[in-house]
């Protein structure tokens, strides 16, 4: 079962040369349980910042964000963190890199190979589970980075720009993909991007930050039916929600486009 996010009046000061720098100041924003948000805004707007501080690899300066009700301290299993580099053990193959969770969370060898294939077989990499990263594209191994993350079944997804090191159509494929395994298991998922198209076509909602400091400008709800096709993506209506996003986050008050 999926959880819900509730971040509340987050902010978040790094020491910098000319005294304190703040990174976020008086975020809040719910994310409901089964809901799919992207969040969007010019680098340095404090996007990766606050998705550390769900995931639990960050403290807030103030405020907090909870995670099904709970205040998050630090890292769980009930959080999946995807980052833009693939992050897998060079040294383990698709199938070792996917069970590795399984394996330190001390599931029976029998049970987490099966999940493992499960997951494998989900992402399409069913043909490549013996091999070693080094042999994979850039896409397979993110493919790879999503089974593993999936297969401790976590019930939150949190995306830190995964798509971003890839070529256009695979990133195309791959958000597809995600949408498919999405509509499956309806995880929440919170993902990061610079890329306005793949905010609006994966999302509910998509929140758009600005910077200096990192805040919430507005929220755009996304009006798309799912499944999300390539008809959906040449439409009039995501033609219209991609330029209101795009307007948003290139020209906010006082923040370079």
């Amino acid at each position: 079962m999926s959880k819900d996010i509730a971040i509340r009046g987050v902010a978040k000061t790094f020491p910098h040369k000319d005294g304190r720098f703040t990174a976020l100041d008086d975020v809040s924003l719910d994310i409901g349980a089964s809901e799919f948000v992207a969040i969007v805004g010019p680098s340095g707007c404090g996007k990766s910042t606050l998705l550390n501080i769900v995931a639990g690899l960050e403290q807030p300066t103030s405020g907090e964000a909870r995670v099904g009700g709970d205040v998050v301290t630090g890292p769980g299993p009930d959080r999946g963190v995807i980052f833009q580099q693939f992050a897998l053990f060079p040294w383990l193959t698709v199938r070792k890199n996917v069970e590795f969770g399984l394996r330190t969370a001390g599931v029976p060898k029998a049970q987490r190979r099966a999940r493992a294939e499960h997951f494998i077989e989900l992402v399409g990499l069913s043909r490549f589970a013996d091999a070693l990263p080094k042999t994979l594209s850039g896409g397979m191994k993110q493919r790879c980075a999503i089974a593993r993350a999936y297969a401790v079944d976590p019930q939150i997804l949190l995306m830190d720009e995964p798509f971003g090191a890839l070529d256009s159509l695979t990133r195309v494929r791959l958000q597809e993909q995600l949408l498919q395994t999405w509509s499956q298991d309806q995880r929440t998922v919170m993902f990061i991007t610079h890329d306005v198209d793949e905010a609006v076509f994966l999302a509910n909602r998509v929140v758009v930050m600005a910077a200096n400091p990192g805040r919430i400008v507005e929220i755009v709800d996304v009006d798309l039916p799912y499944p999300r096709t390539e008809d959906v993506r040449l439409g009039a209506q995501f033609a219209a929600l991609r330029n209101r996003v795009w307007s948003a986050v290139h020209h906010q008050e006082g923040t370079p486009a």
